[in-house]
């Protein structure tokens, strides 16, 4: 099964597009001609279980690229990666099995359907007990402050309503890596702090899981993870923790903001 020591590790893991428009989009990518555009470019990461890892990186850096190959969304142009201990293109099947994922741009959920109609499906999907999944859906409605829109229908929804949401769903499951794509970005401060304390409490220091998270911003990547990789230009331009990172530029004293502009 596994090739990896760790929960996540990628080897010069590499997206290419070729971009094209109108009728080109119809013409085999082989025999299309035109720039590359590099989204991901030899990545190389290693992810410790039980760790919550941050990927921070300006828009357009590769960080949705990297995250939707982690998640078998789409398949690299080069290069491997092994999540919970399956490549990612041979064994897809047994990778979402293990993986949850929750966005910035939710779309997933079904229109008609209330809130609550929507978690009781997917709880279902994941094989968990009805009588569990209610209790779940109680739990996470309080824990989230969703409780004056649980029974409305999603397409009744605010920006910040769907991403509590996806939120909620992606905690329903049991999964034992969750990728969060700038999961807080449509939240109010706090919300995202109790989202974040959540996170850092239940699912990484109760549950053990490992978290793969995402951010533009400097502040929410040093108080939420452990370690973190700066990214731009689709290449990781360092990593480690902030101490670290400090040492690579010596500048023991340096903020976030120096560290992330020495870098990138």
């Amino acid at each position: 099964m596994s090739k990896s020591s760790y929960i996540i590790e990628t080897f010069d893991l590499t997206k290419h597009f070729t971009p094209s428009t109108n009728l080109l989009d119809f013409i085999p990518r082989a025999f299309k001609k035109g720039p590359v555009i590099k989204a991901v470019d030899g990545v190389n990461i290693k992810i410790e279980k039980g760790e919550i890892f941050g990927l921070l990186g300006p828009n357009g850096a590769g960080k949705t690229t990297l995250i939707k190959m982690l998640c078998t969304l789409i398949f690299p142009t080069h290069g491997k990666a092994y999540v919970n201990g399956f490549e990612i293109v041979k064994d897809g099947h047994k990778v979402r099995k293990s993986i949850g994922l929750v966005t910035g741009e939710e779309r997933s959920f079904y229109w008609r359907l209330s809130g609550r109609q929507n978690l009781k499906f997917f709880g279902a999907l994941y094989n968990i007990e009805p009588a569990e999944i209610n209790k779940k859906i109680d739990y996470l409605v309080e824990l989230l402050d969703m409780q004056e829109y649980m029974d409305n229908r999603f397409d009744e929804y605010s920006t910040g309503m769907k991403q509590h949401l996806a939120i909620a769903r992606i905690l329903l499951s049991d999964a034992k890596i969750l990728f969060m794509d700038e999961p807080t970005k449509s939240l109010d401060y706090p919300s995202a702090v109790q989202f974040r304390q959540f996170i850092k409490e239940r699912i990484v220091g109760r549950d053990k899981r490992t978290v793969f998270f995402t951010t533009h911003n400097l502040k929410e990547a040093v108080d939420f993870t452990d370690r973190i990789a700066l990214m731009d230009k689709g290449r990781i331009k360092a990593c480690g923790t902030v101490s670290e990172l400090k040492s690579l530029i010596k500048n023991p004293e340096a903020t976030i903001d120096e560290i992330f502009e020495y870098f990138v």
